[in-house]
């Protein structure tokens, strides 16, 4: 079953729609070589965008272009980029208190704190992230507590939460293993058995929250709002993921076995021992959000692989990449150049684009709006001056629903 049908209902996305119209303008975008990710490349290419949809994509002499259309041109034009999980816009460039908003560490349990109510749009680091190709980023609190908080889906625009927003709840953040844990911390569990006790105590707390919310719509009574249960709720009832952030083989067993007792919707984050329990993980059909390709092996993803995209690709397992969380920095990894990386080891150039493309887009539900270069889809194009894969390569352009956010090389 597709993550795109586990997710909340459409009408959440009818105030990005709204403000999707006033952003929009007529375009075109040229490029010697287009990947539009939903179809082979296309040399000498064009992609028409009108009203912030793609309207047109093909060849240059195949598509009429409207009178006095504005023209940007570069050597290679892709889909915008999607960072299918990083904590932007709640981490903060300069690494002080005052933009640490990724992770709360007051509580080991904190399943209500939402992501839009921490997230700045005007962060600096959300317009240097977005001037290398990045349109789109699933981004919320940090992994570093059994359950950190909520995620949320944004376009990287404008400089309100409305004028962002995509998704205001995508997945509940949850982590096993050693990144739940702390000797010195009271508030964190000291042992993996002691946080994975802690995660199944909330989730049959809520099976029990639920029952009697049940009796109480059933007798007409009214019941307190209980926002920690709410929003486990929804996790339960199959609307929204737990991501859950495990690295170890022995806690993304864990996670699997968690998921199969309660029967919730399940996607693994980081996942660097991914490789020792592949055949667990495809029979339990669930995505995996693969660690960046350059994240430091130290501790617990001391084994982690530049091959593990690769490797989970062949295994037939849904996979994206991501950015990360750095609690130092750089604060923010670039998927571009872990997806460079992913293609020097084991994947090819499409393969590997798509990880931050259209492969991203369906595991996290979005592939409707956003992924590929198809009509009807939002204009989130990013423009390149040569392979977007090769080091000296620049970002010259960047387009969000039809408007160029960026053109500075980069």
């Amino acid at each position: 079953m597709r993550l795109a049908t586990r997710l909340l209902p459409s009408v959440l996305l009818s105030v990005f729609a709204l403000a999707s119209a006033a952003f929009a303008q007529d375009l075109a975008v040229r490029g010697r070589i287009v990947h539009t990710m939903g179809g082979a490349r296309i040399e000498d290419g064009v992609v028409l965008v009108r009203g912030g949809k793609i309207a047109a994509v093909g060849r240059a002499s195949e598509v009429a272009l409207p009178a006095g259309v504005q023209v940007l041109e570069a050597a290679v034009v892709t889909p915008g980029l999607i960072d299918a999980h990083s904590s932007l816009g709640l981490a903060g460039w300069l690494n002080y208190a005052h933009d640490k908003d990724e992770l709360e560490r007051s509580s080991a349990l904190q399943p209500e704190l939402r992501a839009i109510d921490a997230y700045n749009a005007r962060e600096p680091l959300i317009e240097w992230v977005r001037g290398f190709g990045v349109t789109t980023v699933h981004t919320g609190h940090a992994p570093g507590a059994v359950i950190s908080g909520q995620t949320m889906i944004v376009k990287l625009r404008g400089e309100t939460l409305d004028e962002a927003v995509l998704q205001p709840l995508a997945m509940v953040a949850a982590t096993l293993g050693e990144g739940a844990t702390s000797e010195d911390d009271k508030a964190q569990p000291g042992t993996r058995a002691k946080a994975a006790a802690l995660l199944r105590e909330e989730l049959v707390k809520t099976q029990s929250w639920m029952a009697k919310r049940a009796r109480a719509v059933e007798e007409k009574e009214p019941l307190e709002r209980d926002l920690r249960r709410e929003t486990l709720a929804l996790v339960l009832e199959g609307k929204v993921p737990l991501l859950v952030t495990a690295q170890r083989a022995q806690d993304i067993a864990t996670a699997l076995r968690l998921a199969k007792e309660f029967d919730f919707h399940l996607v693994l984050d980081g996942a660097a021992e991914a490789p020792l329990v592949l055949d667990a993980i495809r029979a339990a059909q669930v995505p995996v959000i693969v660690h960046p390709t350059m994240f430091r092996a130290v501790g617990e993803t001391e084994n982690l692989s530049l091959e593990t995209p690769g490797a989970l690709k062949k295994a037939g397992i849904q996979v994206a990449l991501q950015g990360g969380y750095e609690s130092y920095v750089p604060r923010a990894r670039v998927v571009l150049f872990e997806a460079a990386e992913a293609a020097a080891y084991g994947l090819s150039f499409d393969d590997a684009l798509g990880l931050i493309t259209l492969d991203a887009a369906r595991l996290l539900g979005i592939e409707q709006r956003v992924g590929s270069l198809e009509v009807g889809k939002d204009g989130d194009l990013a423009l390149y001056d040569g392979d977007p894969f090769e080091y000296t390569t620049h970002c010259v352009g960047v387009v969000i629903d039809g408007r160029v956010v960026s053109s500075e090389k980069r």
